[in-house]
């Protein structure tokens, strides 16, 4: 029977070509949704961990270290510092700015770090900002440094290229130095959002927690959450298509060969064997579009304005997906099958 319904794929291998194409596109679209879904996350744990920093200090109560955050007076910083525990103390900031340039403008994440202390990421190229009117900026930006930066209101001078330093949703990132970013965000009021700290503390003073970087991460993404269970929605209607279109392959290649299974059931092959058939050609179909679904995602990922990394779990288990999806889209065809009445091999109603 296996050998059957091979030769079956074989003689109607014009249409499983178009099932495979079909369904492979599918699953490729799946999986960079997914890896779309998943560079939310590492542009984000590329920023936090380009701090430095192995916690952050945040007022009590406050959900995280940057959006989340409530700002508090910067004459803290000290009580921290001298916690047990903490090697090194420095106080951050966090703002929303935008870029103009000419009559355009862009949206950017600024952050506030001293110059030579945890917060402040390395440049690939140039130095880090001394002054509050320096600023380093993400390589996404394109600009070079020595040019003139307006951000908000004020025209600061790029000293350093920080690479790919994103969050948001691609949205590019600028660090300047504590003072440079409450000068920009506070009207230069000593407030910070958080303290990055190196090493664990023991004790805190009153009306502070600790929180890791995997919450900064959180807190950093919390605007892209509902956008994240969108397309988290959007790749499981995908996978539903995929079931549809293996399943009206089967379920059509069921119809055309009711006499043939009339046929087997006649001569007596076992009703089981007969849906071994059936389920081979929807698995077999499922794994070779999922095949090509991981080389489609590989061309169509970078085409997208925003960052694509598909885990390696998802490739993992795509695999396994298919043949779920070849057994479950094998079902309609399965119940045709069965119901075959075997007369109909000798020219039965």
């Amino acid at each position: 029977m296996l050998f059957a319904a091979l030769r079956d794929m074989q003689w109607r291998r014009r249409r499983l070509v178009i099932a495979i194409i079909s369904t492979g596109l599918v699953f490729a679209m799946t999986l960079v949704l997914t890896g779309l879904a998943n560079g939310f996350r590492v542009e984000a744990q590329r920023t936090v961990d380009a701090m430095g920093v192995d916690a952050f200090v945040v007022k009590a109560g406050a959900a995280g270290p940057f959006l989340g955050a409530t700002p508090f007076a910067q004459v803290d910083v000290p009580r921290v510092a001298a916690a047990p525990g903490v090697v090194a103390a420095a106080p951050l900031a966090t703002a929303a700015s935008t870029i103009r340039e000419g009559t355009s403008a862009r949206n950017a994440t600024a952050f506030g770090a001293p110059a030579h202390g945890p917060g402040m990421p390395r440049v690939s190229e140039g130095q880090t900002p001394t002054t509050p009117d320096e600023v380093e900026v993400s390589s996404t930006l394109g600009k070079h440094i020595g040019e003139d930066l307006q951000v908000g209101a004020r025209t600061l001078r790029i000293v350093g290229i920080v690479p790919n330093a994103t969050a948001l949703a691609k949205t590019p990132c600028i660090f300047l130095t504590t003072e440079g970013l409450q000068q920009l965000a506070y009207n230069g009021q000593p407030m910070i959002t958080s303290i990055g700290i190196v090493g664990s503390p023991r004790q805190l003073p009153d009306g502070y927690q600790t929180v890791d970087r995997a919450t900064g991460v959180t807190d950093l993404m919390r605007p892209l959450n509902v956008a994240v269970s969108a397309i988290t929605i959007v790749a499981f209607l995908l996978w539903i298509v995929a079931v549809l279109i293996v399943g009206s392959l089967v379920y059509l290649s069921a119809l055309e060969r009711l006499r043939d299974f009339a046929v087997f059931k006649a001569i007596g092959v076992p009703t089981r064997s007969i849906l071994a058939g059936l389920a081979l050609q929807a698995v077999v179909v499922a794994l070779v579009a999922a095949a090509v679904g991981v080389v489609l995602a590989q061309l169509l990922a970078p085409l997208f304005p925003m960052i694509v990394v598909v885990p390696v779990s998802a490739y993992l288990a795509l695999p396994v997906i298919a043949i779920a999806i070849g057994l479950l889209a094998s079902v309609a065809g399965l119940r045709r099958a069965v119901a075959v009445d075997p007369a109909l091999a000798f020219g039965g109603p």
